[in-house]
């Protein structure tokens, strides 16, 4: 028995009512991608994604090879932490703090005492290819660290790998998240982000990135899982979004091809008799390379690379396996905005040899997240209190 849950970042599928508290209105990320560049995606047509909301170009079949929905968040926040928390059941109430004016004085200042520093660049919001080019030259001169943020709860610590070894970032990182980012400051995640390069030519080395996140208050889906027998494992950056916990292996990837082959693989090798698997994969460039760039013809080829390996997917999915394909939060190329959206979330799930009846493929709007947790937990069996109903229930109002 196998279940896959595929998270497609900052996949959206329209602006929440609750949009214009996060500046979102009007947001629409597969909706404005499919109608600026018109991607072709067959294979996820079939499974019904057309038949979710209106989409240009993505029919919806009279009979969809699997059951679609959308479904609502309702934590306090809009980045890929609440979503994956509120995906595993849990649900924020009060959202991580953000600094849209840059960290105050007393978090700067106790970052360069605790780890010796010596003083740090930047201290803004920023796009991080931006800041790393604009002050790379003066972190080299001086070796002072890039510290910034975004929208997003981050605290983001930028340095050369030629002037600051990566054990030191990470060990800094470390530092920010155990002594800095805590209580009133406990931002959802610290990001070590190493780079390369020489002056107007400086990159990221993405692969090295390291998240320190913030650690649920209570169990989280795959911590319940693994105490009942099932074996987890994370694919992308889902473990650091936990604080690395939780899993019993953990996949790292640096962008969606090696993603989608990561979990090809592990369908590849499951067979009958091994233990019951949970795999929670997250396909990143969506957001990473795309979203944030404001390249909708990024994203729309994204899109397309994950269609054409649907039916790889979902041949190889064993009798006894199951696959959710689902978002965590909106990230709109076409809009004025770099930042993540507050959008509902696309849901496809696929059972080998169940093709719904039409009257009972819409699974309807889901009112949070949690009924992805409540999903899986059903599936195998294993008692988990959430919020949350299963798909094959009726939504809860």
């Amino acid at each position: 028995m196998i279940f896959v849950s595929i998270v497609l970042d900052g996949v959206g599928v329209g602006a929440q009512p609750d949009a214009d508290a996060y500046g979102d209105v009007g947001s629409n990320t597969l909706g404005h991608v499919c109608e600026t560049v018109h991607p072709s995606l067959p294979h996820l047509a079939e499974l019904g994604l057309g038949c979710i909301v209106p989409l240009n170009g993505v029919p919806c079949p009279d009979q969809p090879r699997g059951r679609y929905g959308r479904m609502r968040e309702v934590s306090a926040g809009k980045d890929s932490t609440t979503g994956h928390w509120e995906l595993a059941g849990l649900r924020l109430d009060h959202p991580f703090p953000t600094y849209p004016d840059g960290f105050p004085d007393d978090v700067i200042d106790g970052f360069i005492d605790a780890t010796g520093c010596g003083g740090v660049l930047g201290n803004r919001p920023a796009s991080g290819t931006t800041i790393v080019q604009k002050m790379g030259d003066e972190h080299r001169r001086t070796g002072h660290p890039i510290v910034y943020t975004s929208a997003d709860s981050v605290f983001q610590v930028a340095a050369h790998k030629d002037v600051v070894p990566l054990e030191t970032l990470y060990d800094w990182c470390r530092t920010a998240r155990s002594e800095i980012c805590t209580g009133e400051h406990g931002v959802g995640r610290v990001i070590a982000r190493p780079f390369v390069g020489s002056s107007g030519a400086y990159e990221r080395i993405s692969a090295e990135r390291r998240d320190f996140s913030r650690r649920p208050e209570a169990p989280p889906l795959q911590d319940v899982l693994g105490e009942h027998g099932v074996r987890t494992v994370s694919i992308g950056k889902i473990y650091d979004l936990f604080a690395r916990t939780g899993f019993d292996e953990a996949i790292k990837t640096s962008d969606n091809a090696e993603g989608i082959a990561a979990v090809h693989e592990e369908l590849r090798q499951h067979e009958a008799g091994d233990p019951p698997t949970f795999v929670w994969a997250n396909l990143v460039d969506f957001d990473q390379a795309y979203g944030h760039r404001n390249d909708p013809e990024g994203f729309a080829e994204a899109l397309e690379e994950f269609d054409r390996a649907v039916p790889d997917l979902l041949e190889a999915l064993p009798a006894d396996g199951r696959l959710v394909i689902t978002a965590d939060h909106g990230n709109d190329p076409t809009t004025g905005s770099t930042d993540h959206a507050r959008e509902y979330v696309p849901v496809l799930d696929y059972t080998p040899g169940d093709v719904p009846d039409p009257s009972r493929a819409d699974m309807g709007l889901r009112p949070s997240f949690n009924d992805h947790a409540a999903t899986v937990a059903s599936w195998f069996d294993v008692p988990y209190e959430t919020e949350g109903t299963p798909f094959e229930a009726p939504p809860a109002h």
